[in-house]
């Protein structure tokens, strides 16, 4: 990843501390209960996009620099309410080095921001130019008929 991109990560992040078993915080692995799933998204450069056909719903999110502003806010929505997406099964792929042309870039070549959801059988299920809510991207996820069919099978993803 990026030193940028670890950098505005990190400073929306803070909780990502405690997961690393910072001095003074207490020790998550130290705990009974399960441990919900940390939000971390997943750098494009590392990431091949049919390792998740079948399995993940990929969201990326773009920008031309990690400054971006809708970039970082993008990624505070997205953190704000993410065991919403881990129950769709929802993997947040960022990417915010143009200049690295990663493979995740070179098949969806983005124009500045966008944001990019790809369903589970590699289609993409919508592409917008600025941030949205979580609410909006697990309402148009429920509407997809992919995710129709998991909730009548009873697969309705990891979180229920």
């Amino acid at each position: 990843m990026n030193r940028a991109l670890s950098l505005t990560i990190a400073a929306f992040f803070p909780f990502a501390l405690a997961a690393q078993g910072a001095p003074g915080l207490p020790d998550p692995a130290a705990s009974e209960q399960p441990q919900a799933v940390e939000f971390m998204p997943l750098d494009a450069q590392s990431v091949d996009l049919e390792g998740f056909l079948w399995e993940k719903r990929p969201l990326v999110v773009f920008a031309n620099s990690p400054a971006d502003p809708a970039f970082g806010e993008q990624l505070r929505l997205l953190a704000a309410r993410w065991p919403d997406l881990v129950a769709r099964d929802v993997v947040v792929i960022a990417d915010s080095d143009p200049a690295a042309k990663s493979s995740v870039r070179e098949t969806l070549r983005p124009r500045g921001f966008s944001l990019v959801l790809i369903e589970k059988d590699g289609t993409v299920g919508f592409r917008k130019p600025i941030p949205w809510d979580v609410r909006e991207i697990t309402r148009a996820i429920d509407k997809m008929p992919l995710r129709r069919e998991e909730i009548r099978s009873g697969l309705s993803g990891a979180g229920g």
